[in-house]
């Protein structure tokens, strides 16, 4: 990974010129929703130990008073502008189709054969640059509030399943088809429309009220005897490996099945496919904090960081 480790660095010292207008909307950009970002960097933001946790803050401009989810969406908004236009293929791994597995020596590039280009190559490379940090000294080879907005907003595209999907129909995106009584695509159905749809149905459109029933989920409700599982994680390559992997086999189980272009999905398949996305929501927020928490503290010999 050094060529791109390198391209990363030269590029790292752009980020605290251009945050001040990072909140222009850009069309045409796919990923979790805000909604789906914002609540994967509270839930992480909330599980951070007290040296994780003040170096986030040190790392975040003074503008959002200390808020990571504040600035999650951030990598969206600046996609497609020229100087950072070489992270558009960092949000999203393309699988072979119905290949339903993912390999990182196979699917991790862009489409100019550029290695380790993918939201995997991504994590990798930006928990590496977090591992440098050192409160006042840290390396000045990259940006690490950069870093700490790349890597928060690329663990919860990893854990969209379809953001790991088929490479003819870009994870969905030329899926065209009806979502209750609206037009949308099967990739927008996942980023945003469920969780719209659950927000209204079941909390009144209340975001919190439903970050609040997620996280009770985990800490001592339906999931909370997975949760161990959710965070073993011996190296970064692996656990970014696992991650993908969860996600394309999840679009395959989940995302894809049964779909059929230009039909009409409603209640069954909204009732079906919720509880995958509020799941997913929750372990892309506690697998980062895992990494920021391994990332910042004072041992980092359990291996999480790459090197």
């Amino acid at each position: 990974m050094g060529g791109y480790r390198s391209l990363l660095s030269l590029f790292s010292l752009c980020l605290v010129l251009f945050l001040g207008l990072a909140f222009i909307p850009v069309p045409g950009v796919q990923a979790w929703s805000k909604e789906g970002h914002v609540m994967t960097c509270r839930i992480a933001q909330k599980l951070l130990e007290p040296e994780a946790a003040h170096a986030v803050q040190m790392l975040l401009p003074d503008y959002v008073d200390g808020d990571l989810s504040a600035l999650c969406v951030w990598p969206d908004q600046i996609r497609h502008w020229y100087r950072y236009r070489w992270t558009s293929s960092l949000h999203f791994i393309d699988t072979p189709d119905q290949a339903c597995t993912f390999d990182y020596q196979r699917d991790c590039h862009d489409p100019h054969g550029g290695k380790d280009m993918c939201v995997a190559g991504a994590i990798q490379n930006f928990t590496s640059q977090l591992s440098h940090y050192r409160e006042g000294t840290s390396d000045r080879r990259y940006n690490m509030t950069e870093a700490l907005l790349f890597l928060s907003h690329f663990m919860g595209d990893i854990h969209q399943p379809m953001h790991v999907g088929f490479t003819s129909d870009e994870g969905g995106n030329s899926i065209n088809l009806r979502w209750f009584r609206h037009k949308s695509n099967l990739h927008h159905v996942w980023d945003r429309e469920i969780i719209l749809t659950a927000a209204a149905d079941y909390y009144e459109k209340d975001m919190d009220q439903l970050q609040q029933d997620i996280e009770g989920n985990f800490t001592d409700g339906l999931w909370y005897d997975d949760v161990a599982s959710w965070k073993d994680c011996d190296n970064i390559f692996n656990c970014v490996n696992k991650f993908a992997a969860e996600s394309i086999s999840l679009a395959c189980k989940w995302g894809y099945e049964g779909v059929e272009p230009g039909e009409t999905l409603s209640d069954s398949y909204f009732n079906s496919r919720m509880p995958v996305v509020m799941k997913r929501i929750a372990q892309g927020g506690v697998r980062l904090s895992m990494i920021l928490n391994r990332a910042f503290g004072h041992s980092r010999g359990d291996g999480v960081a790459a090197t």
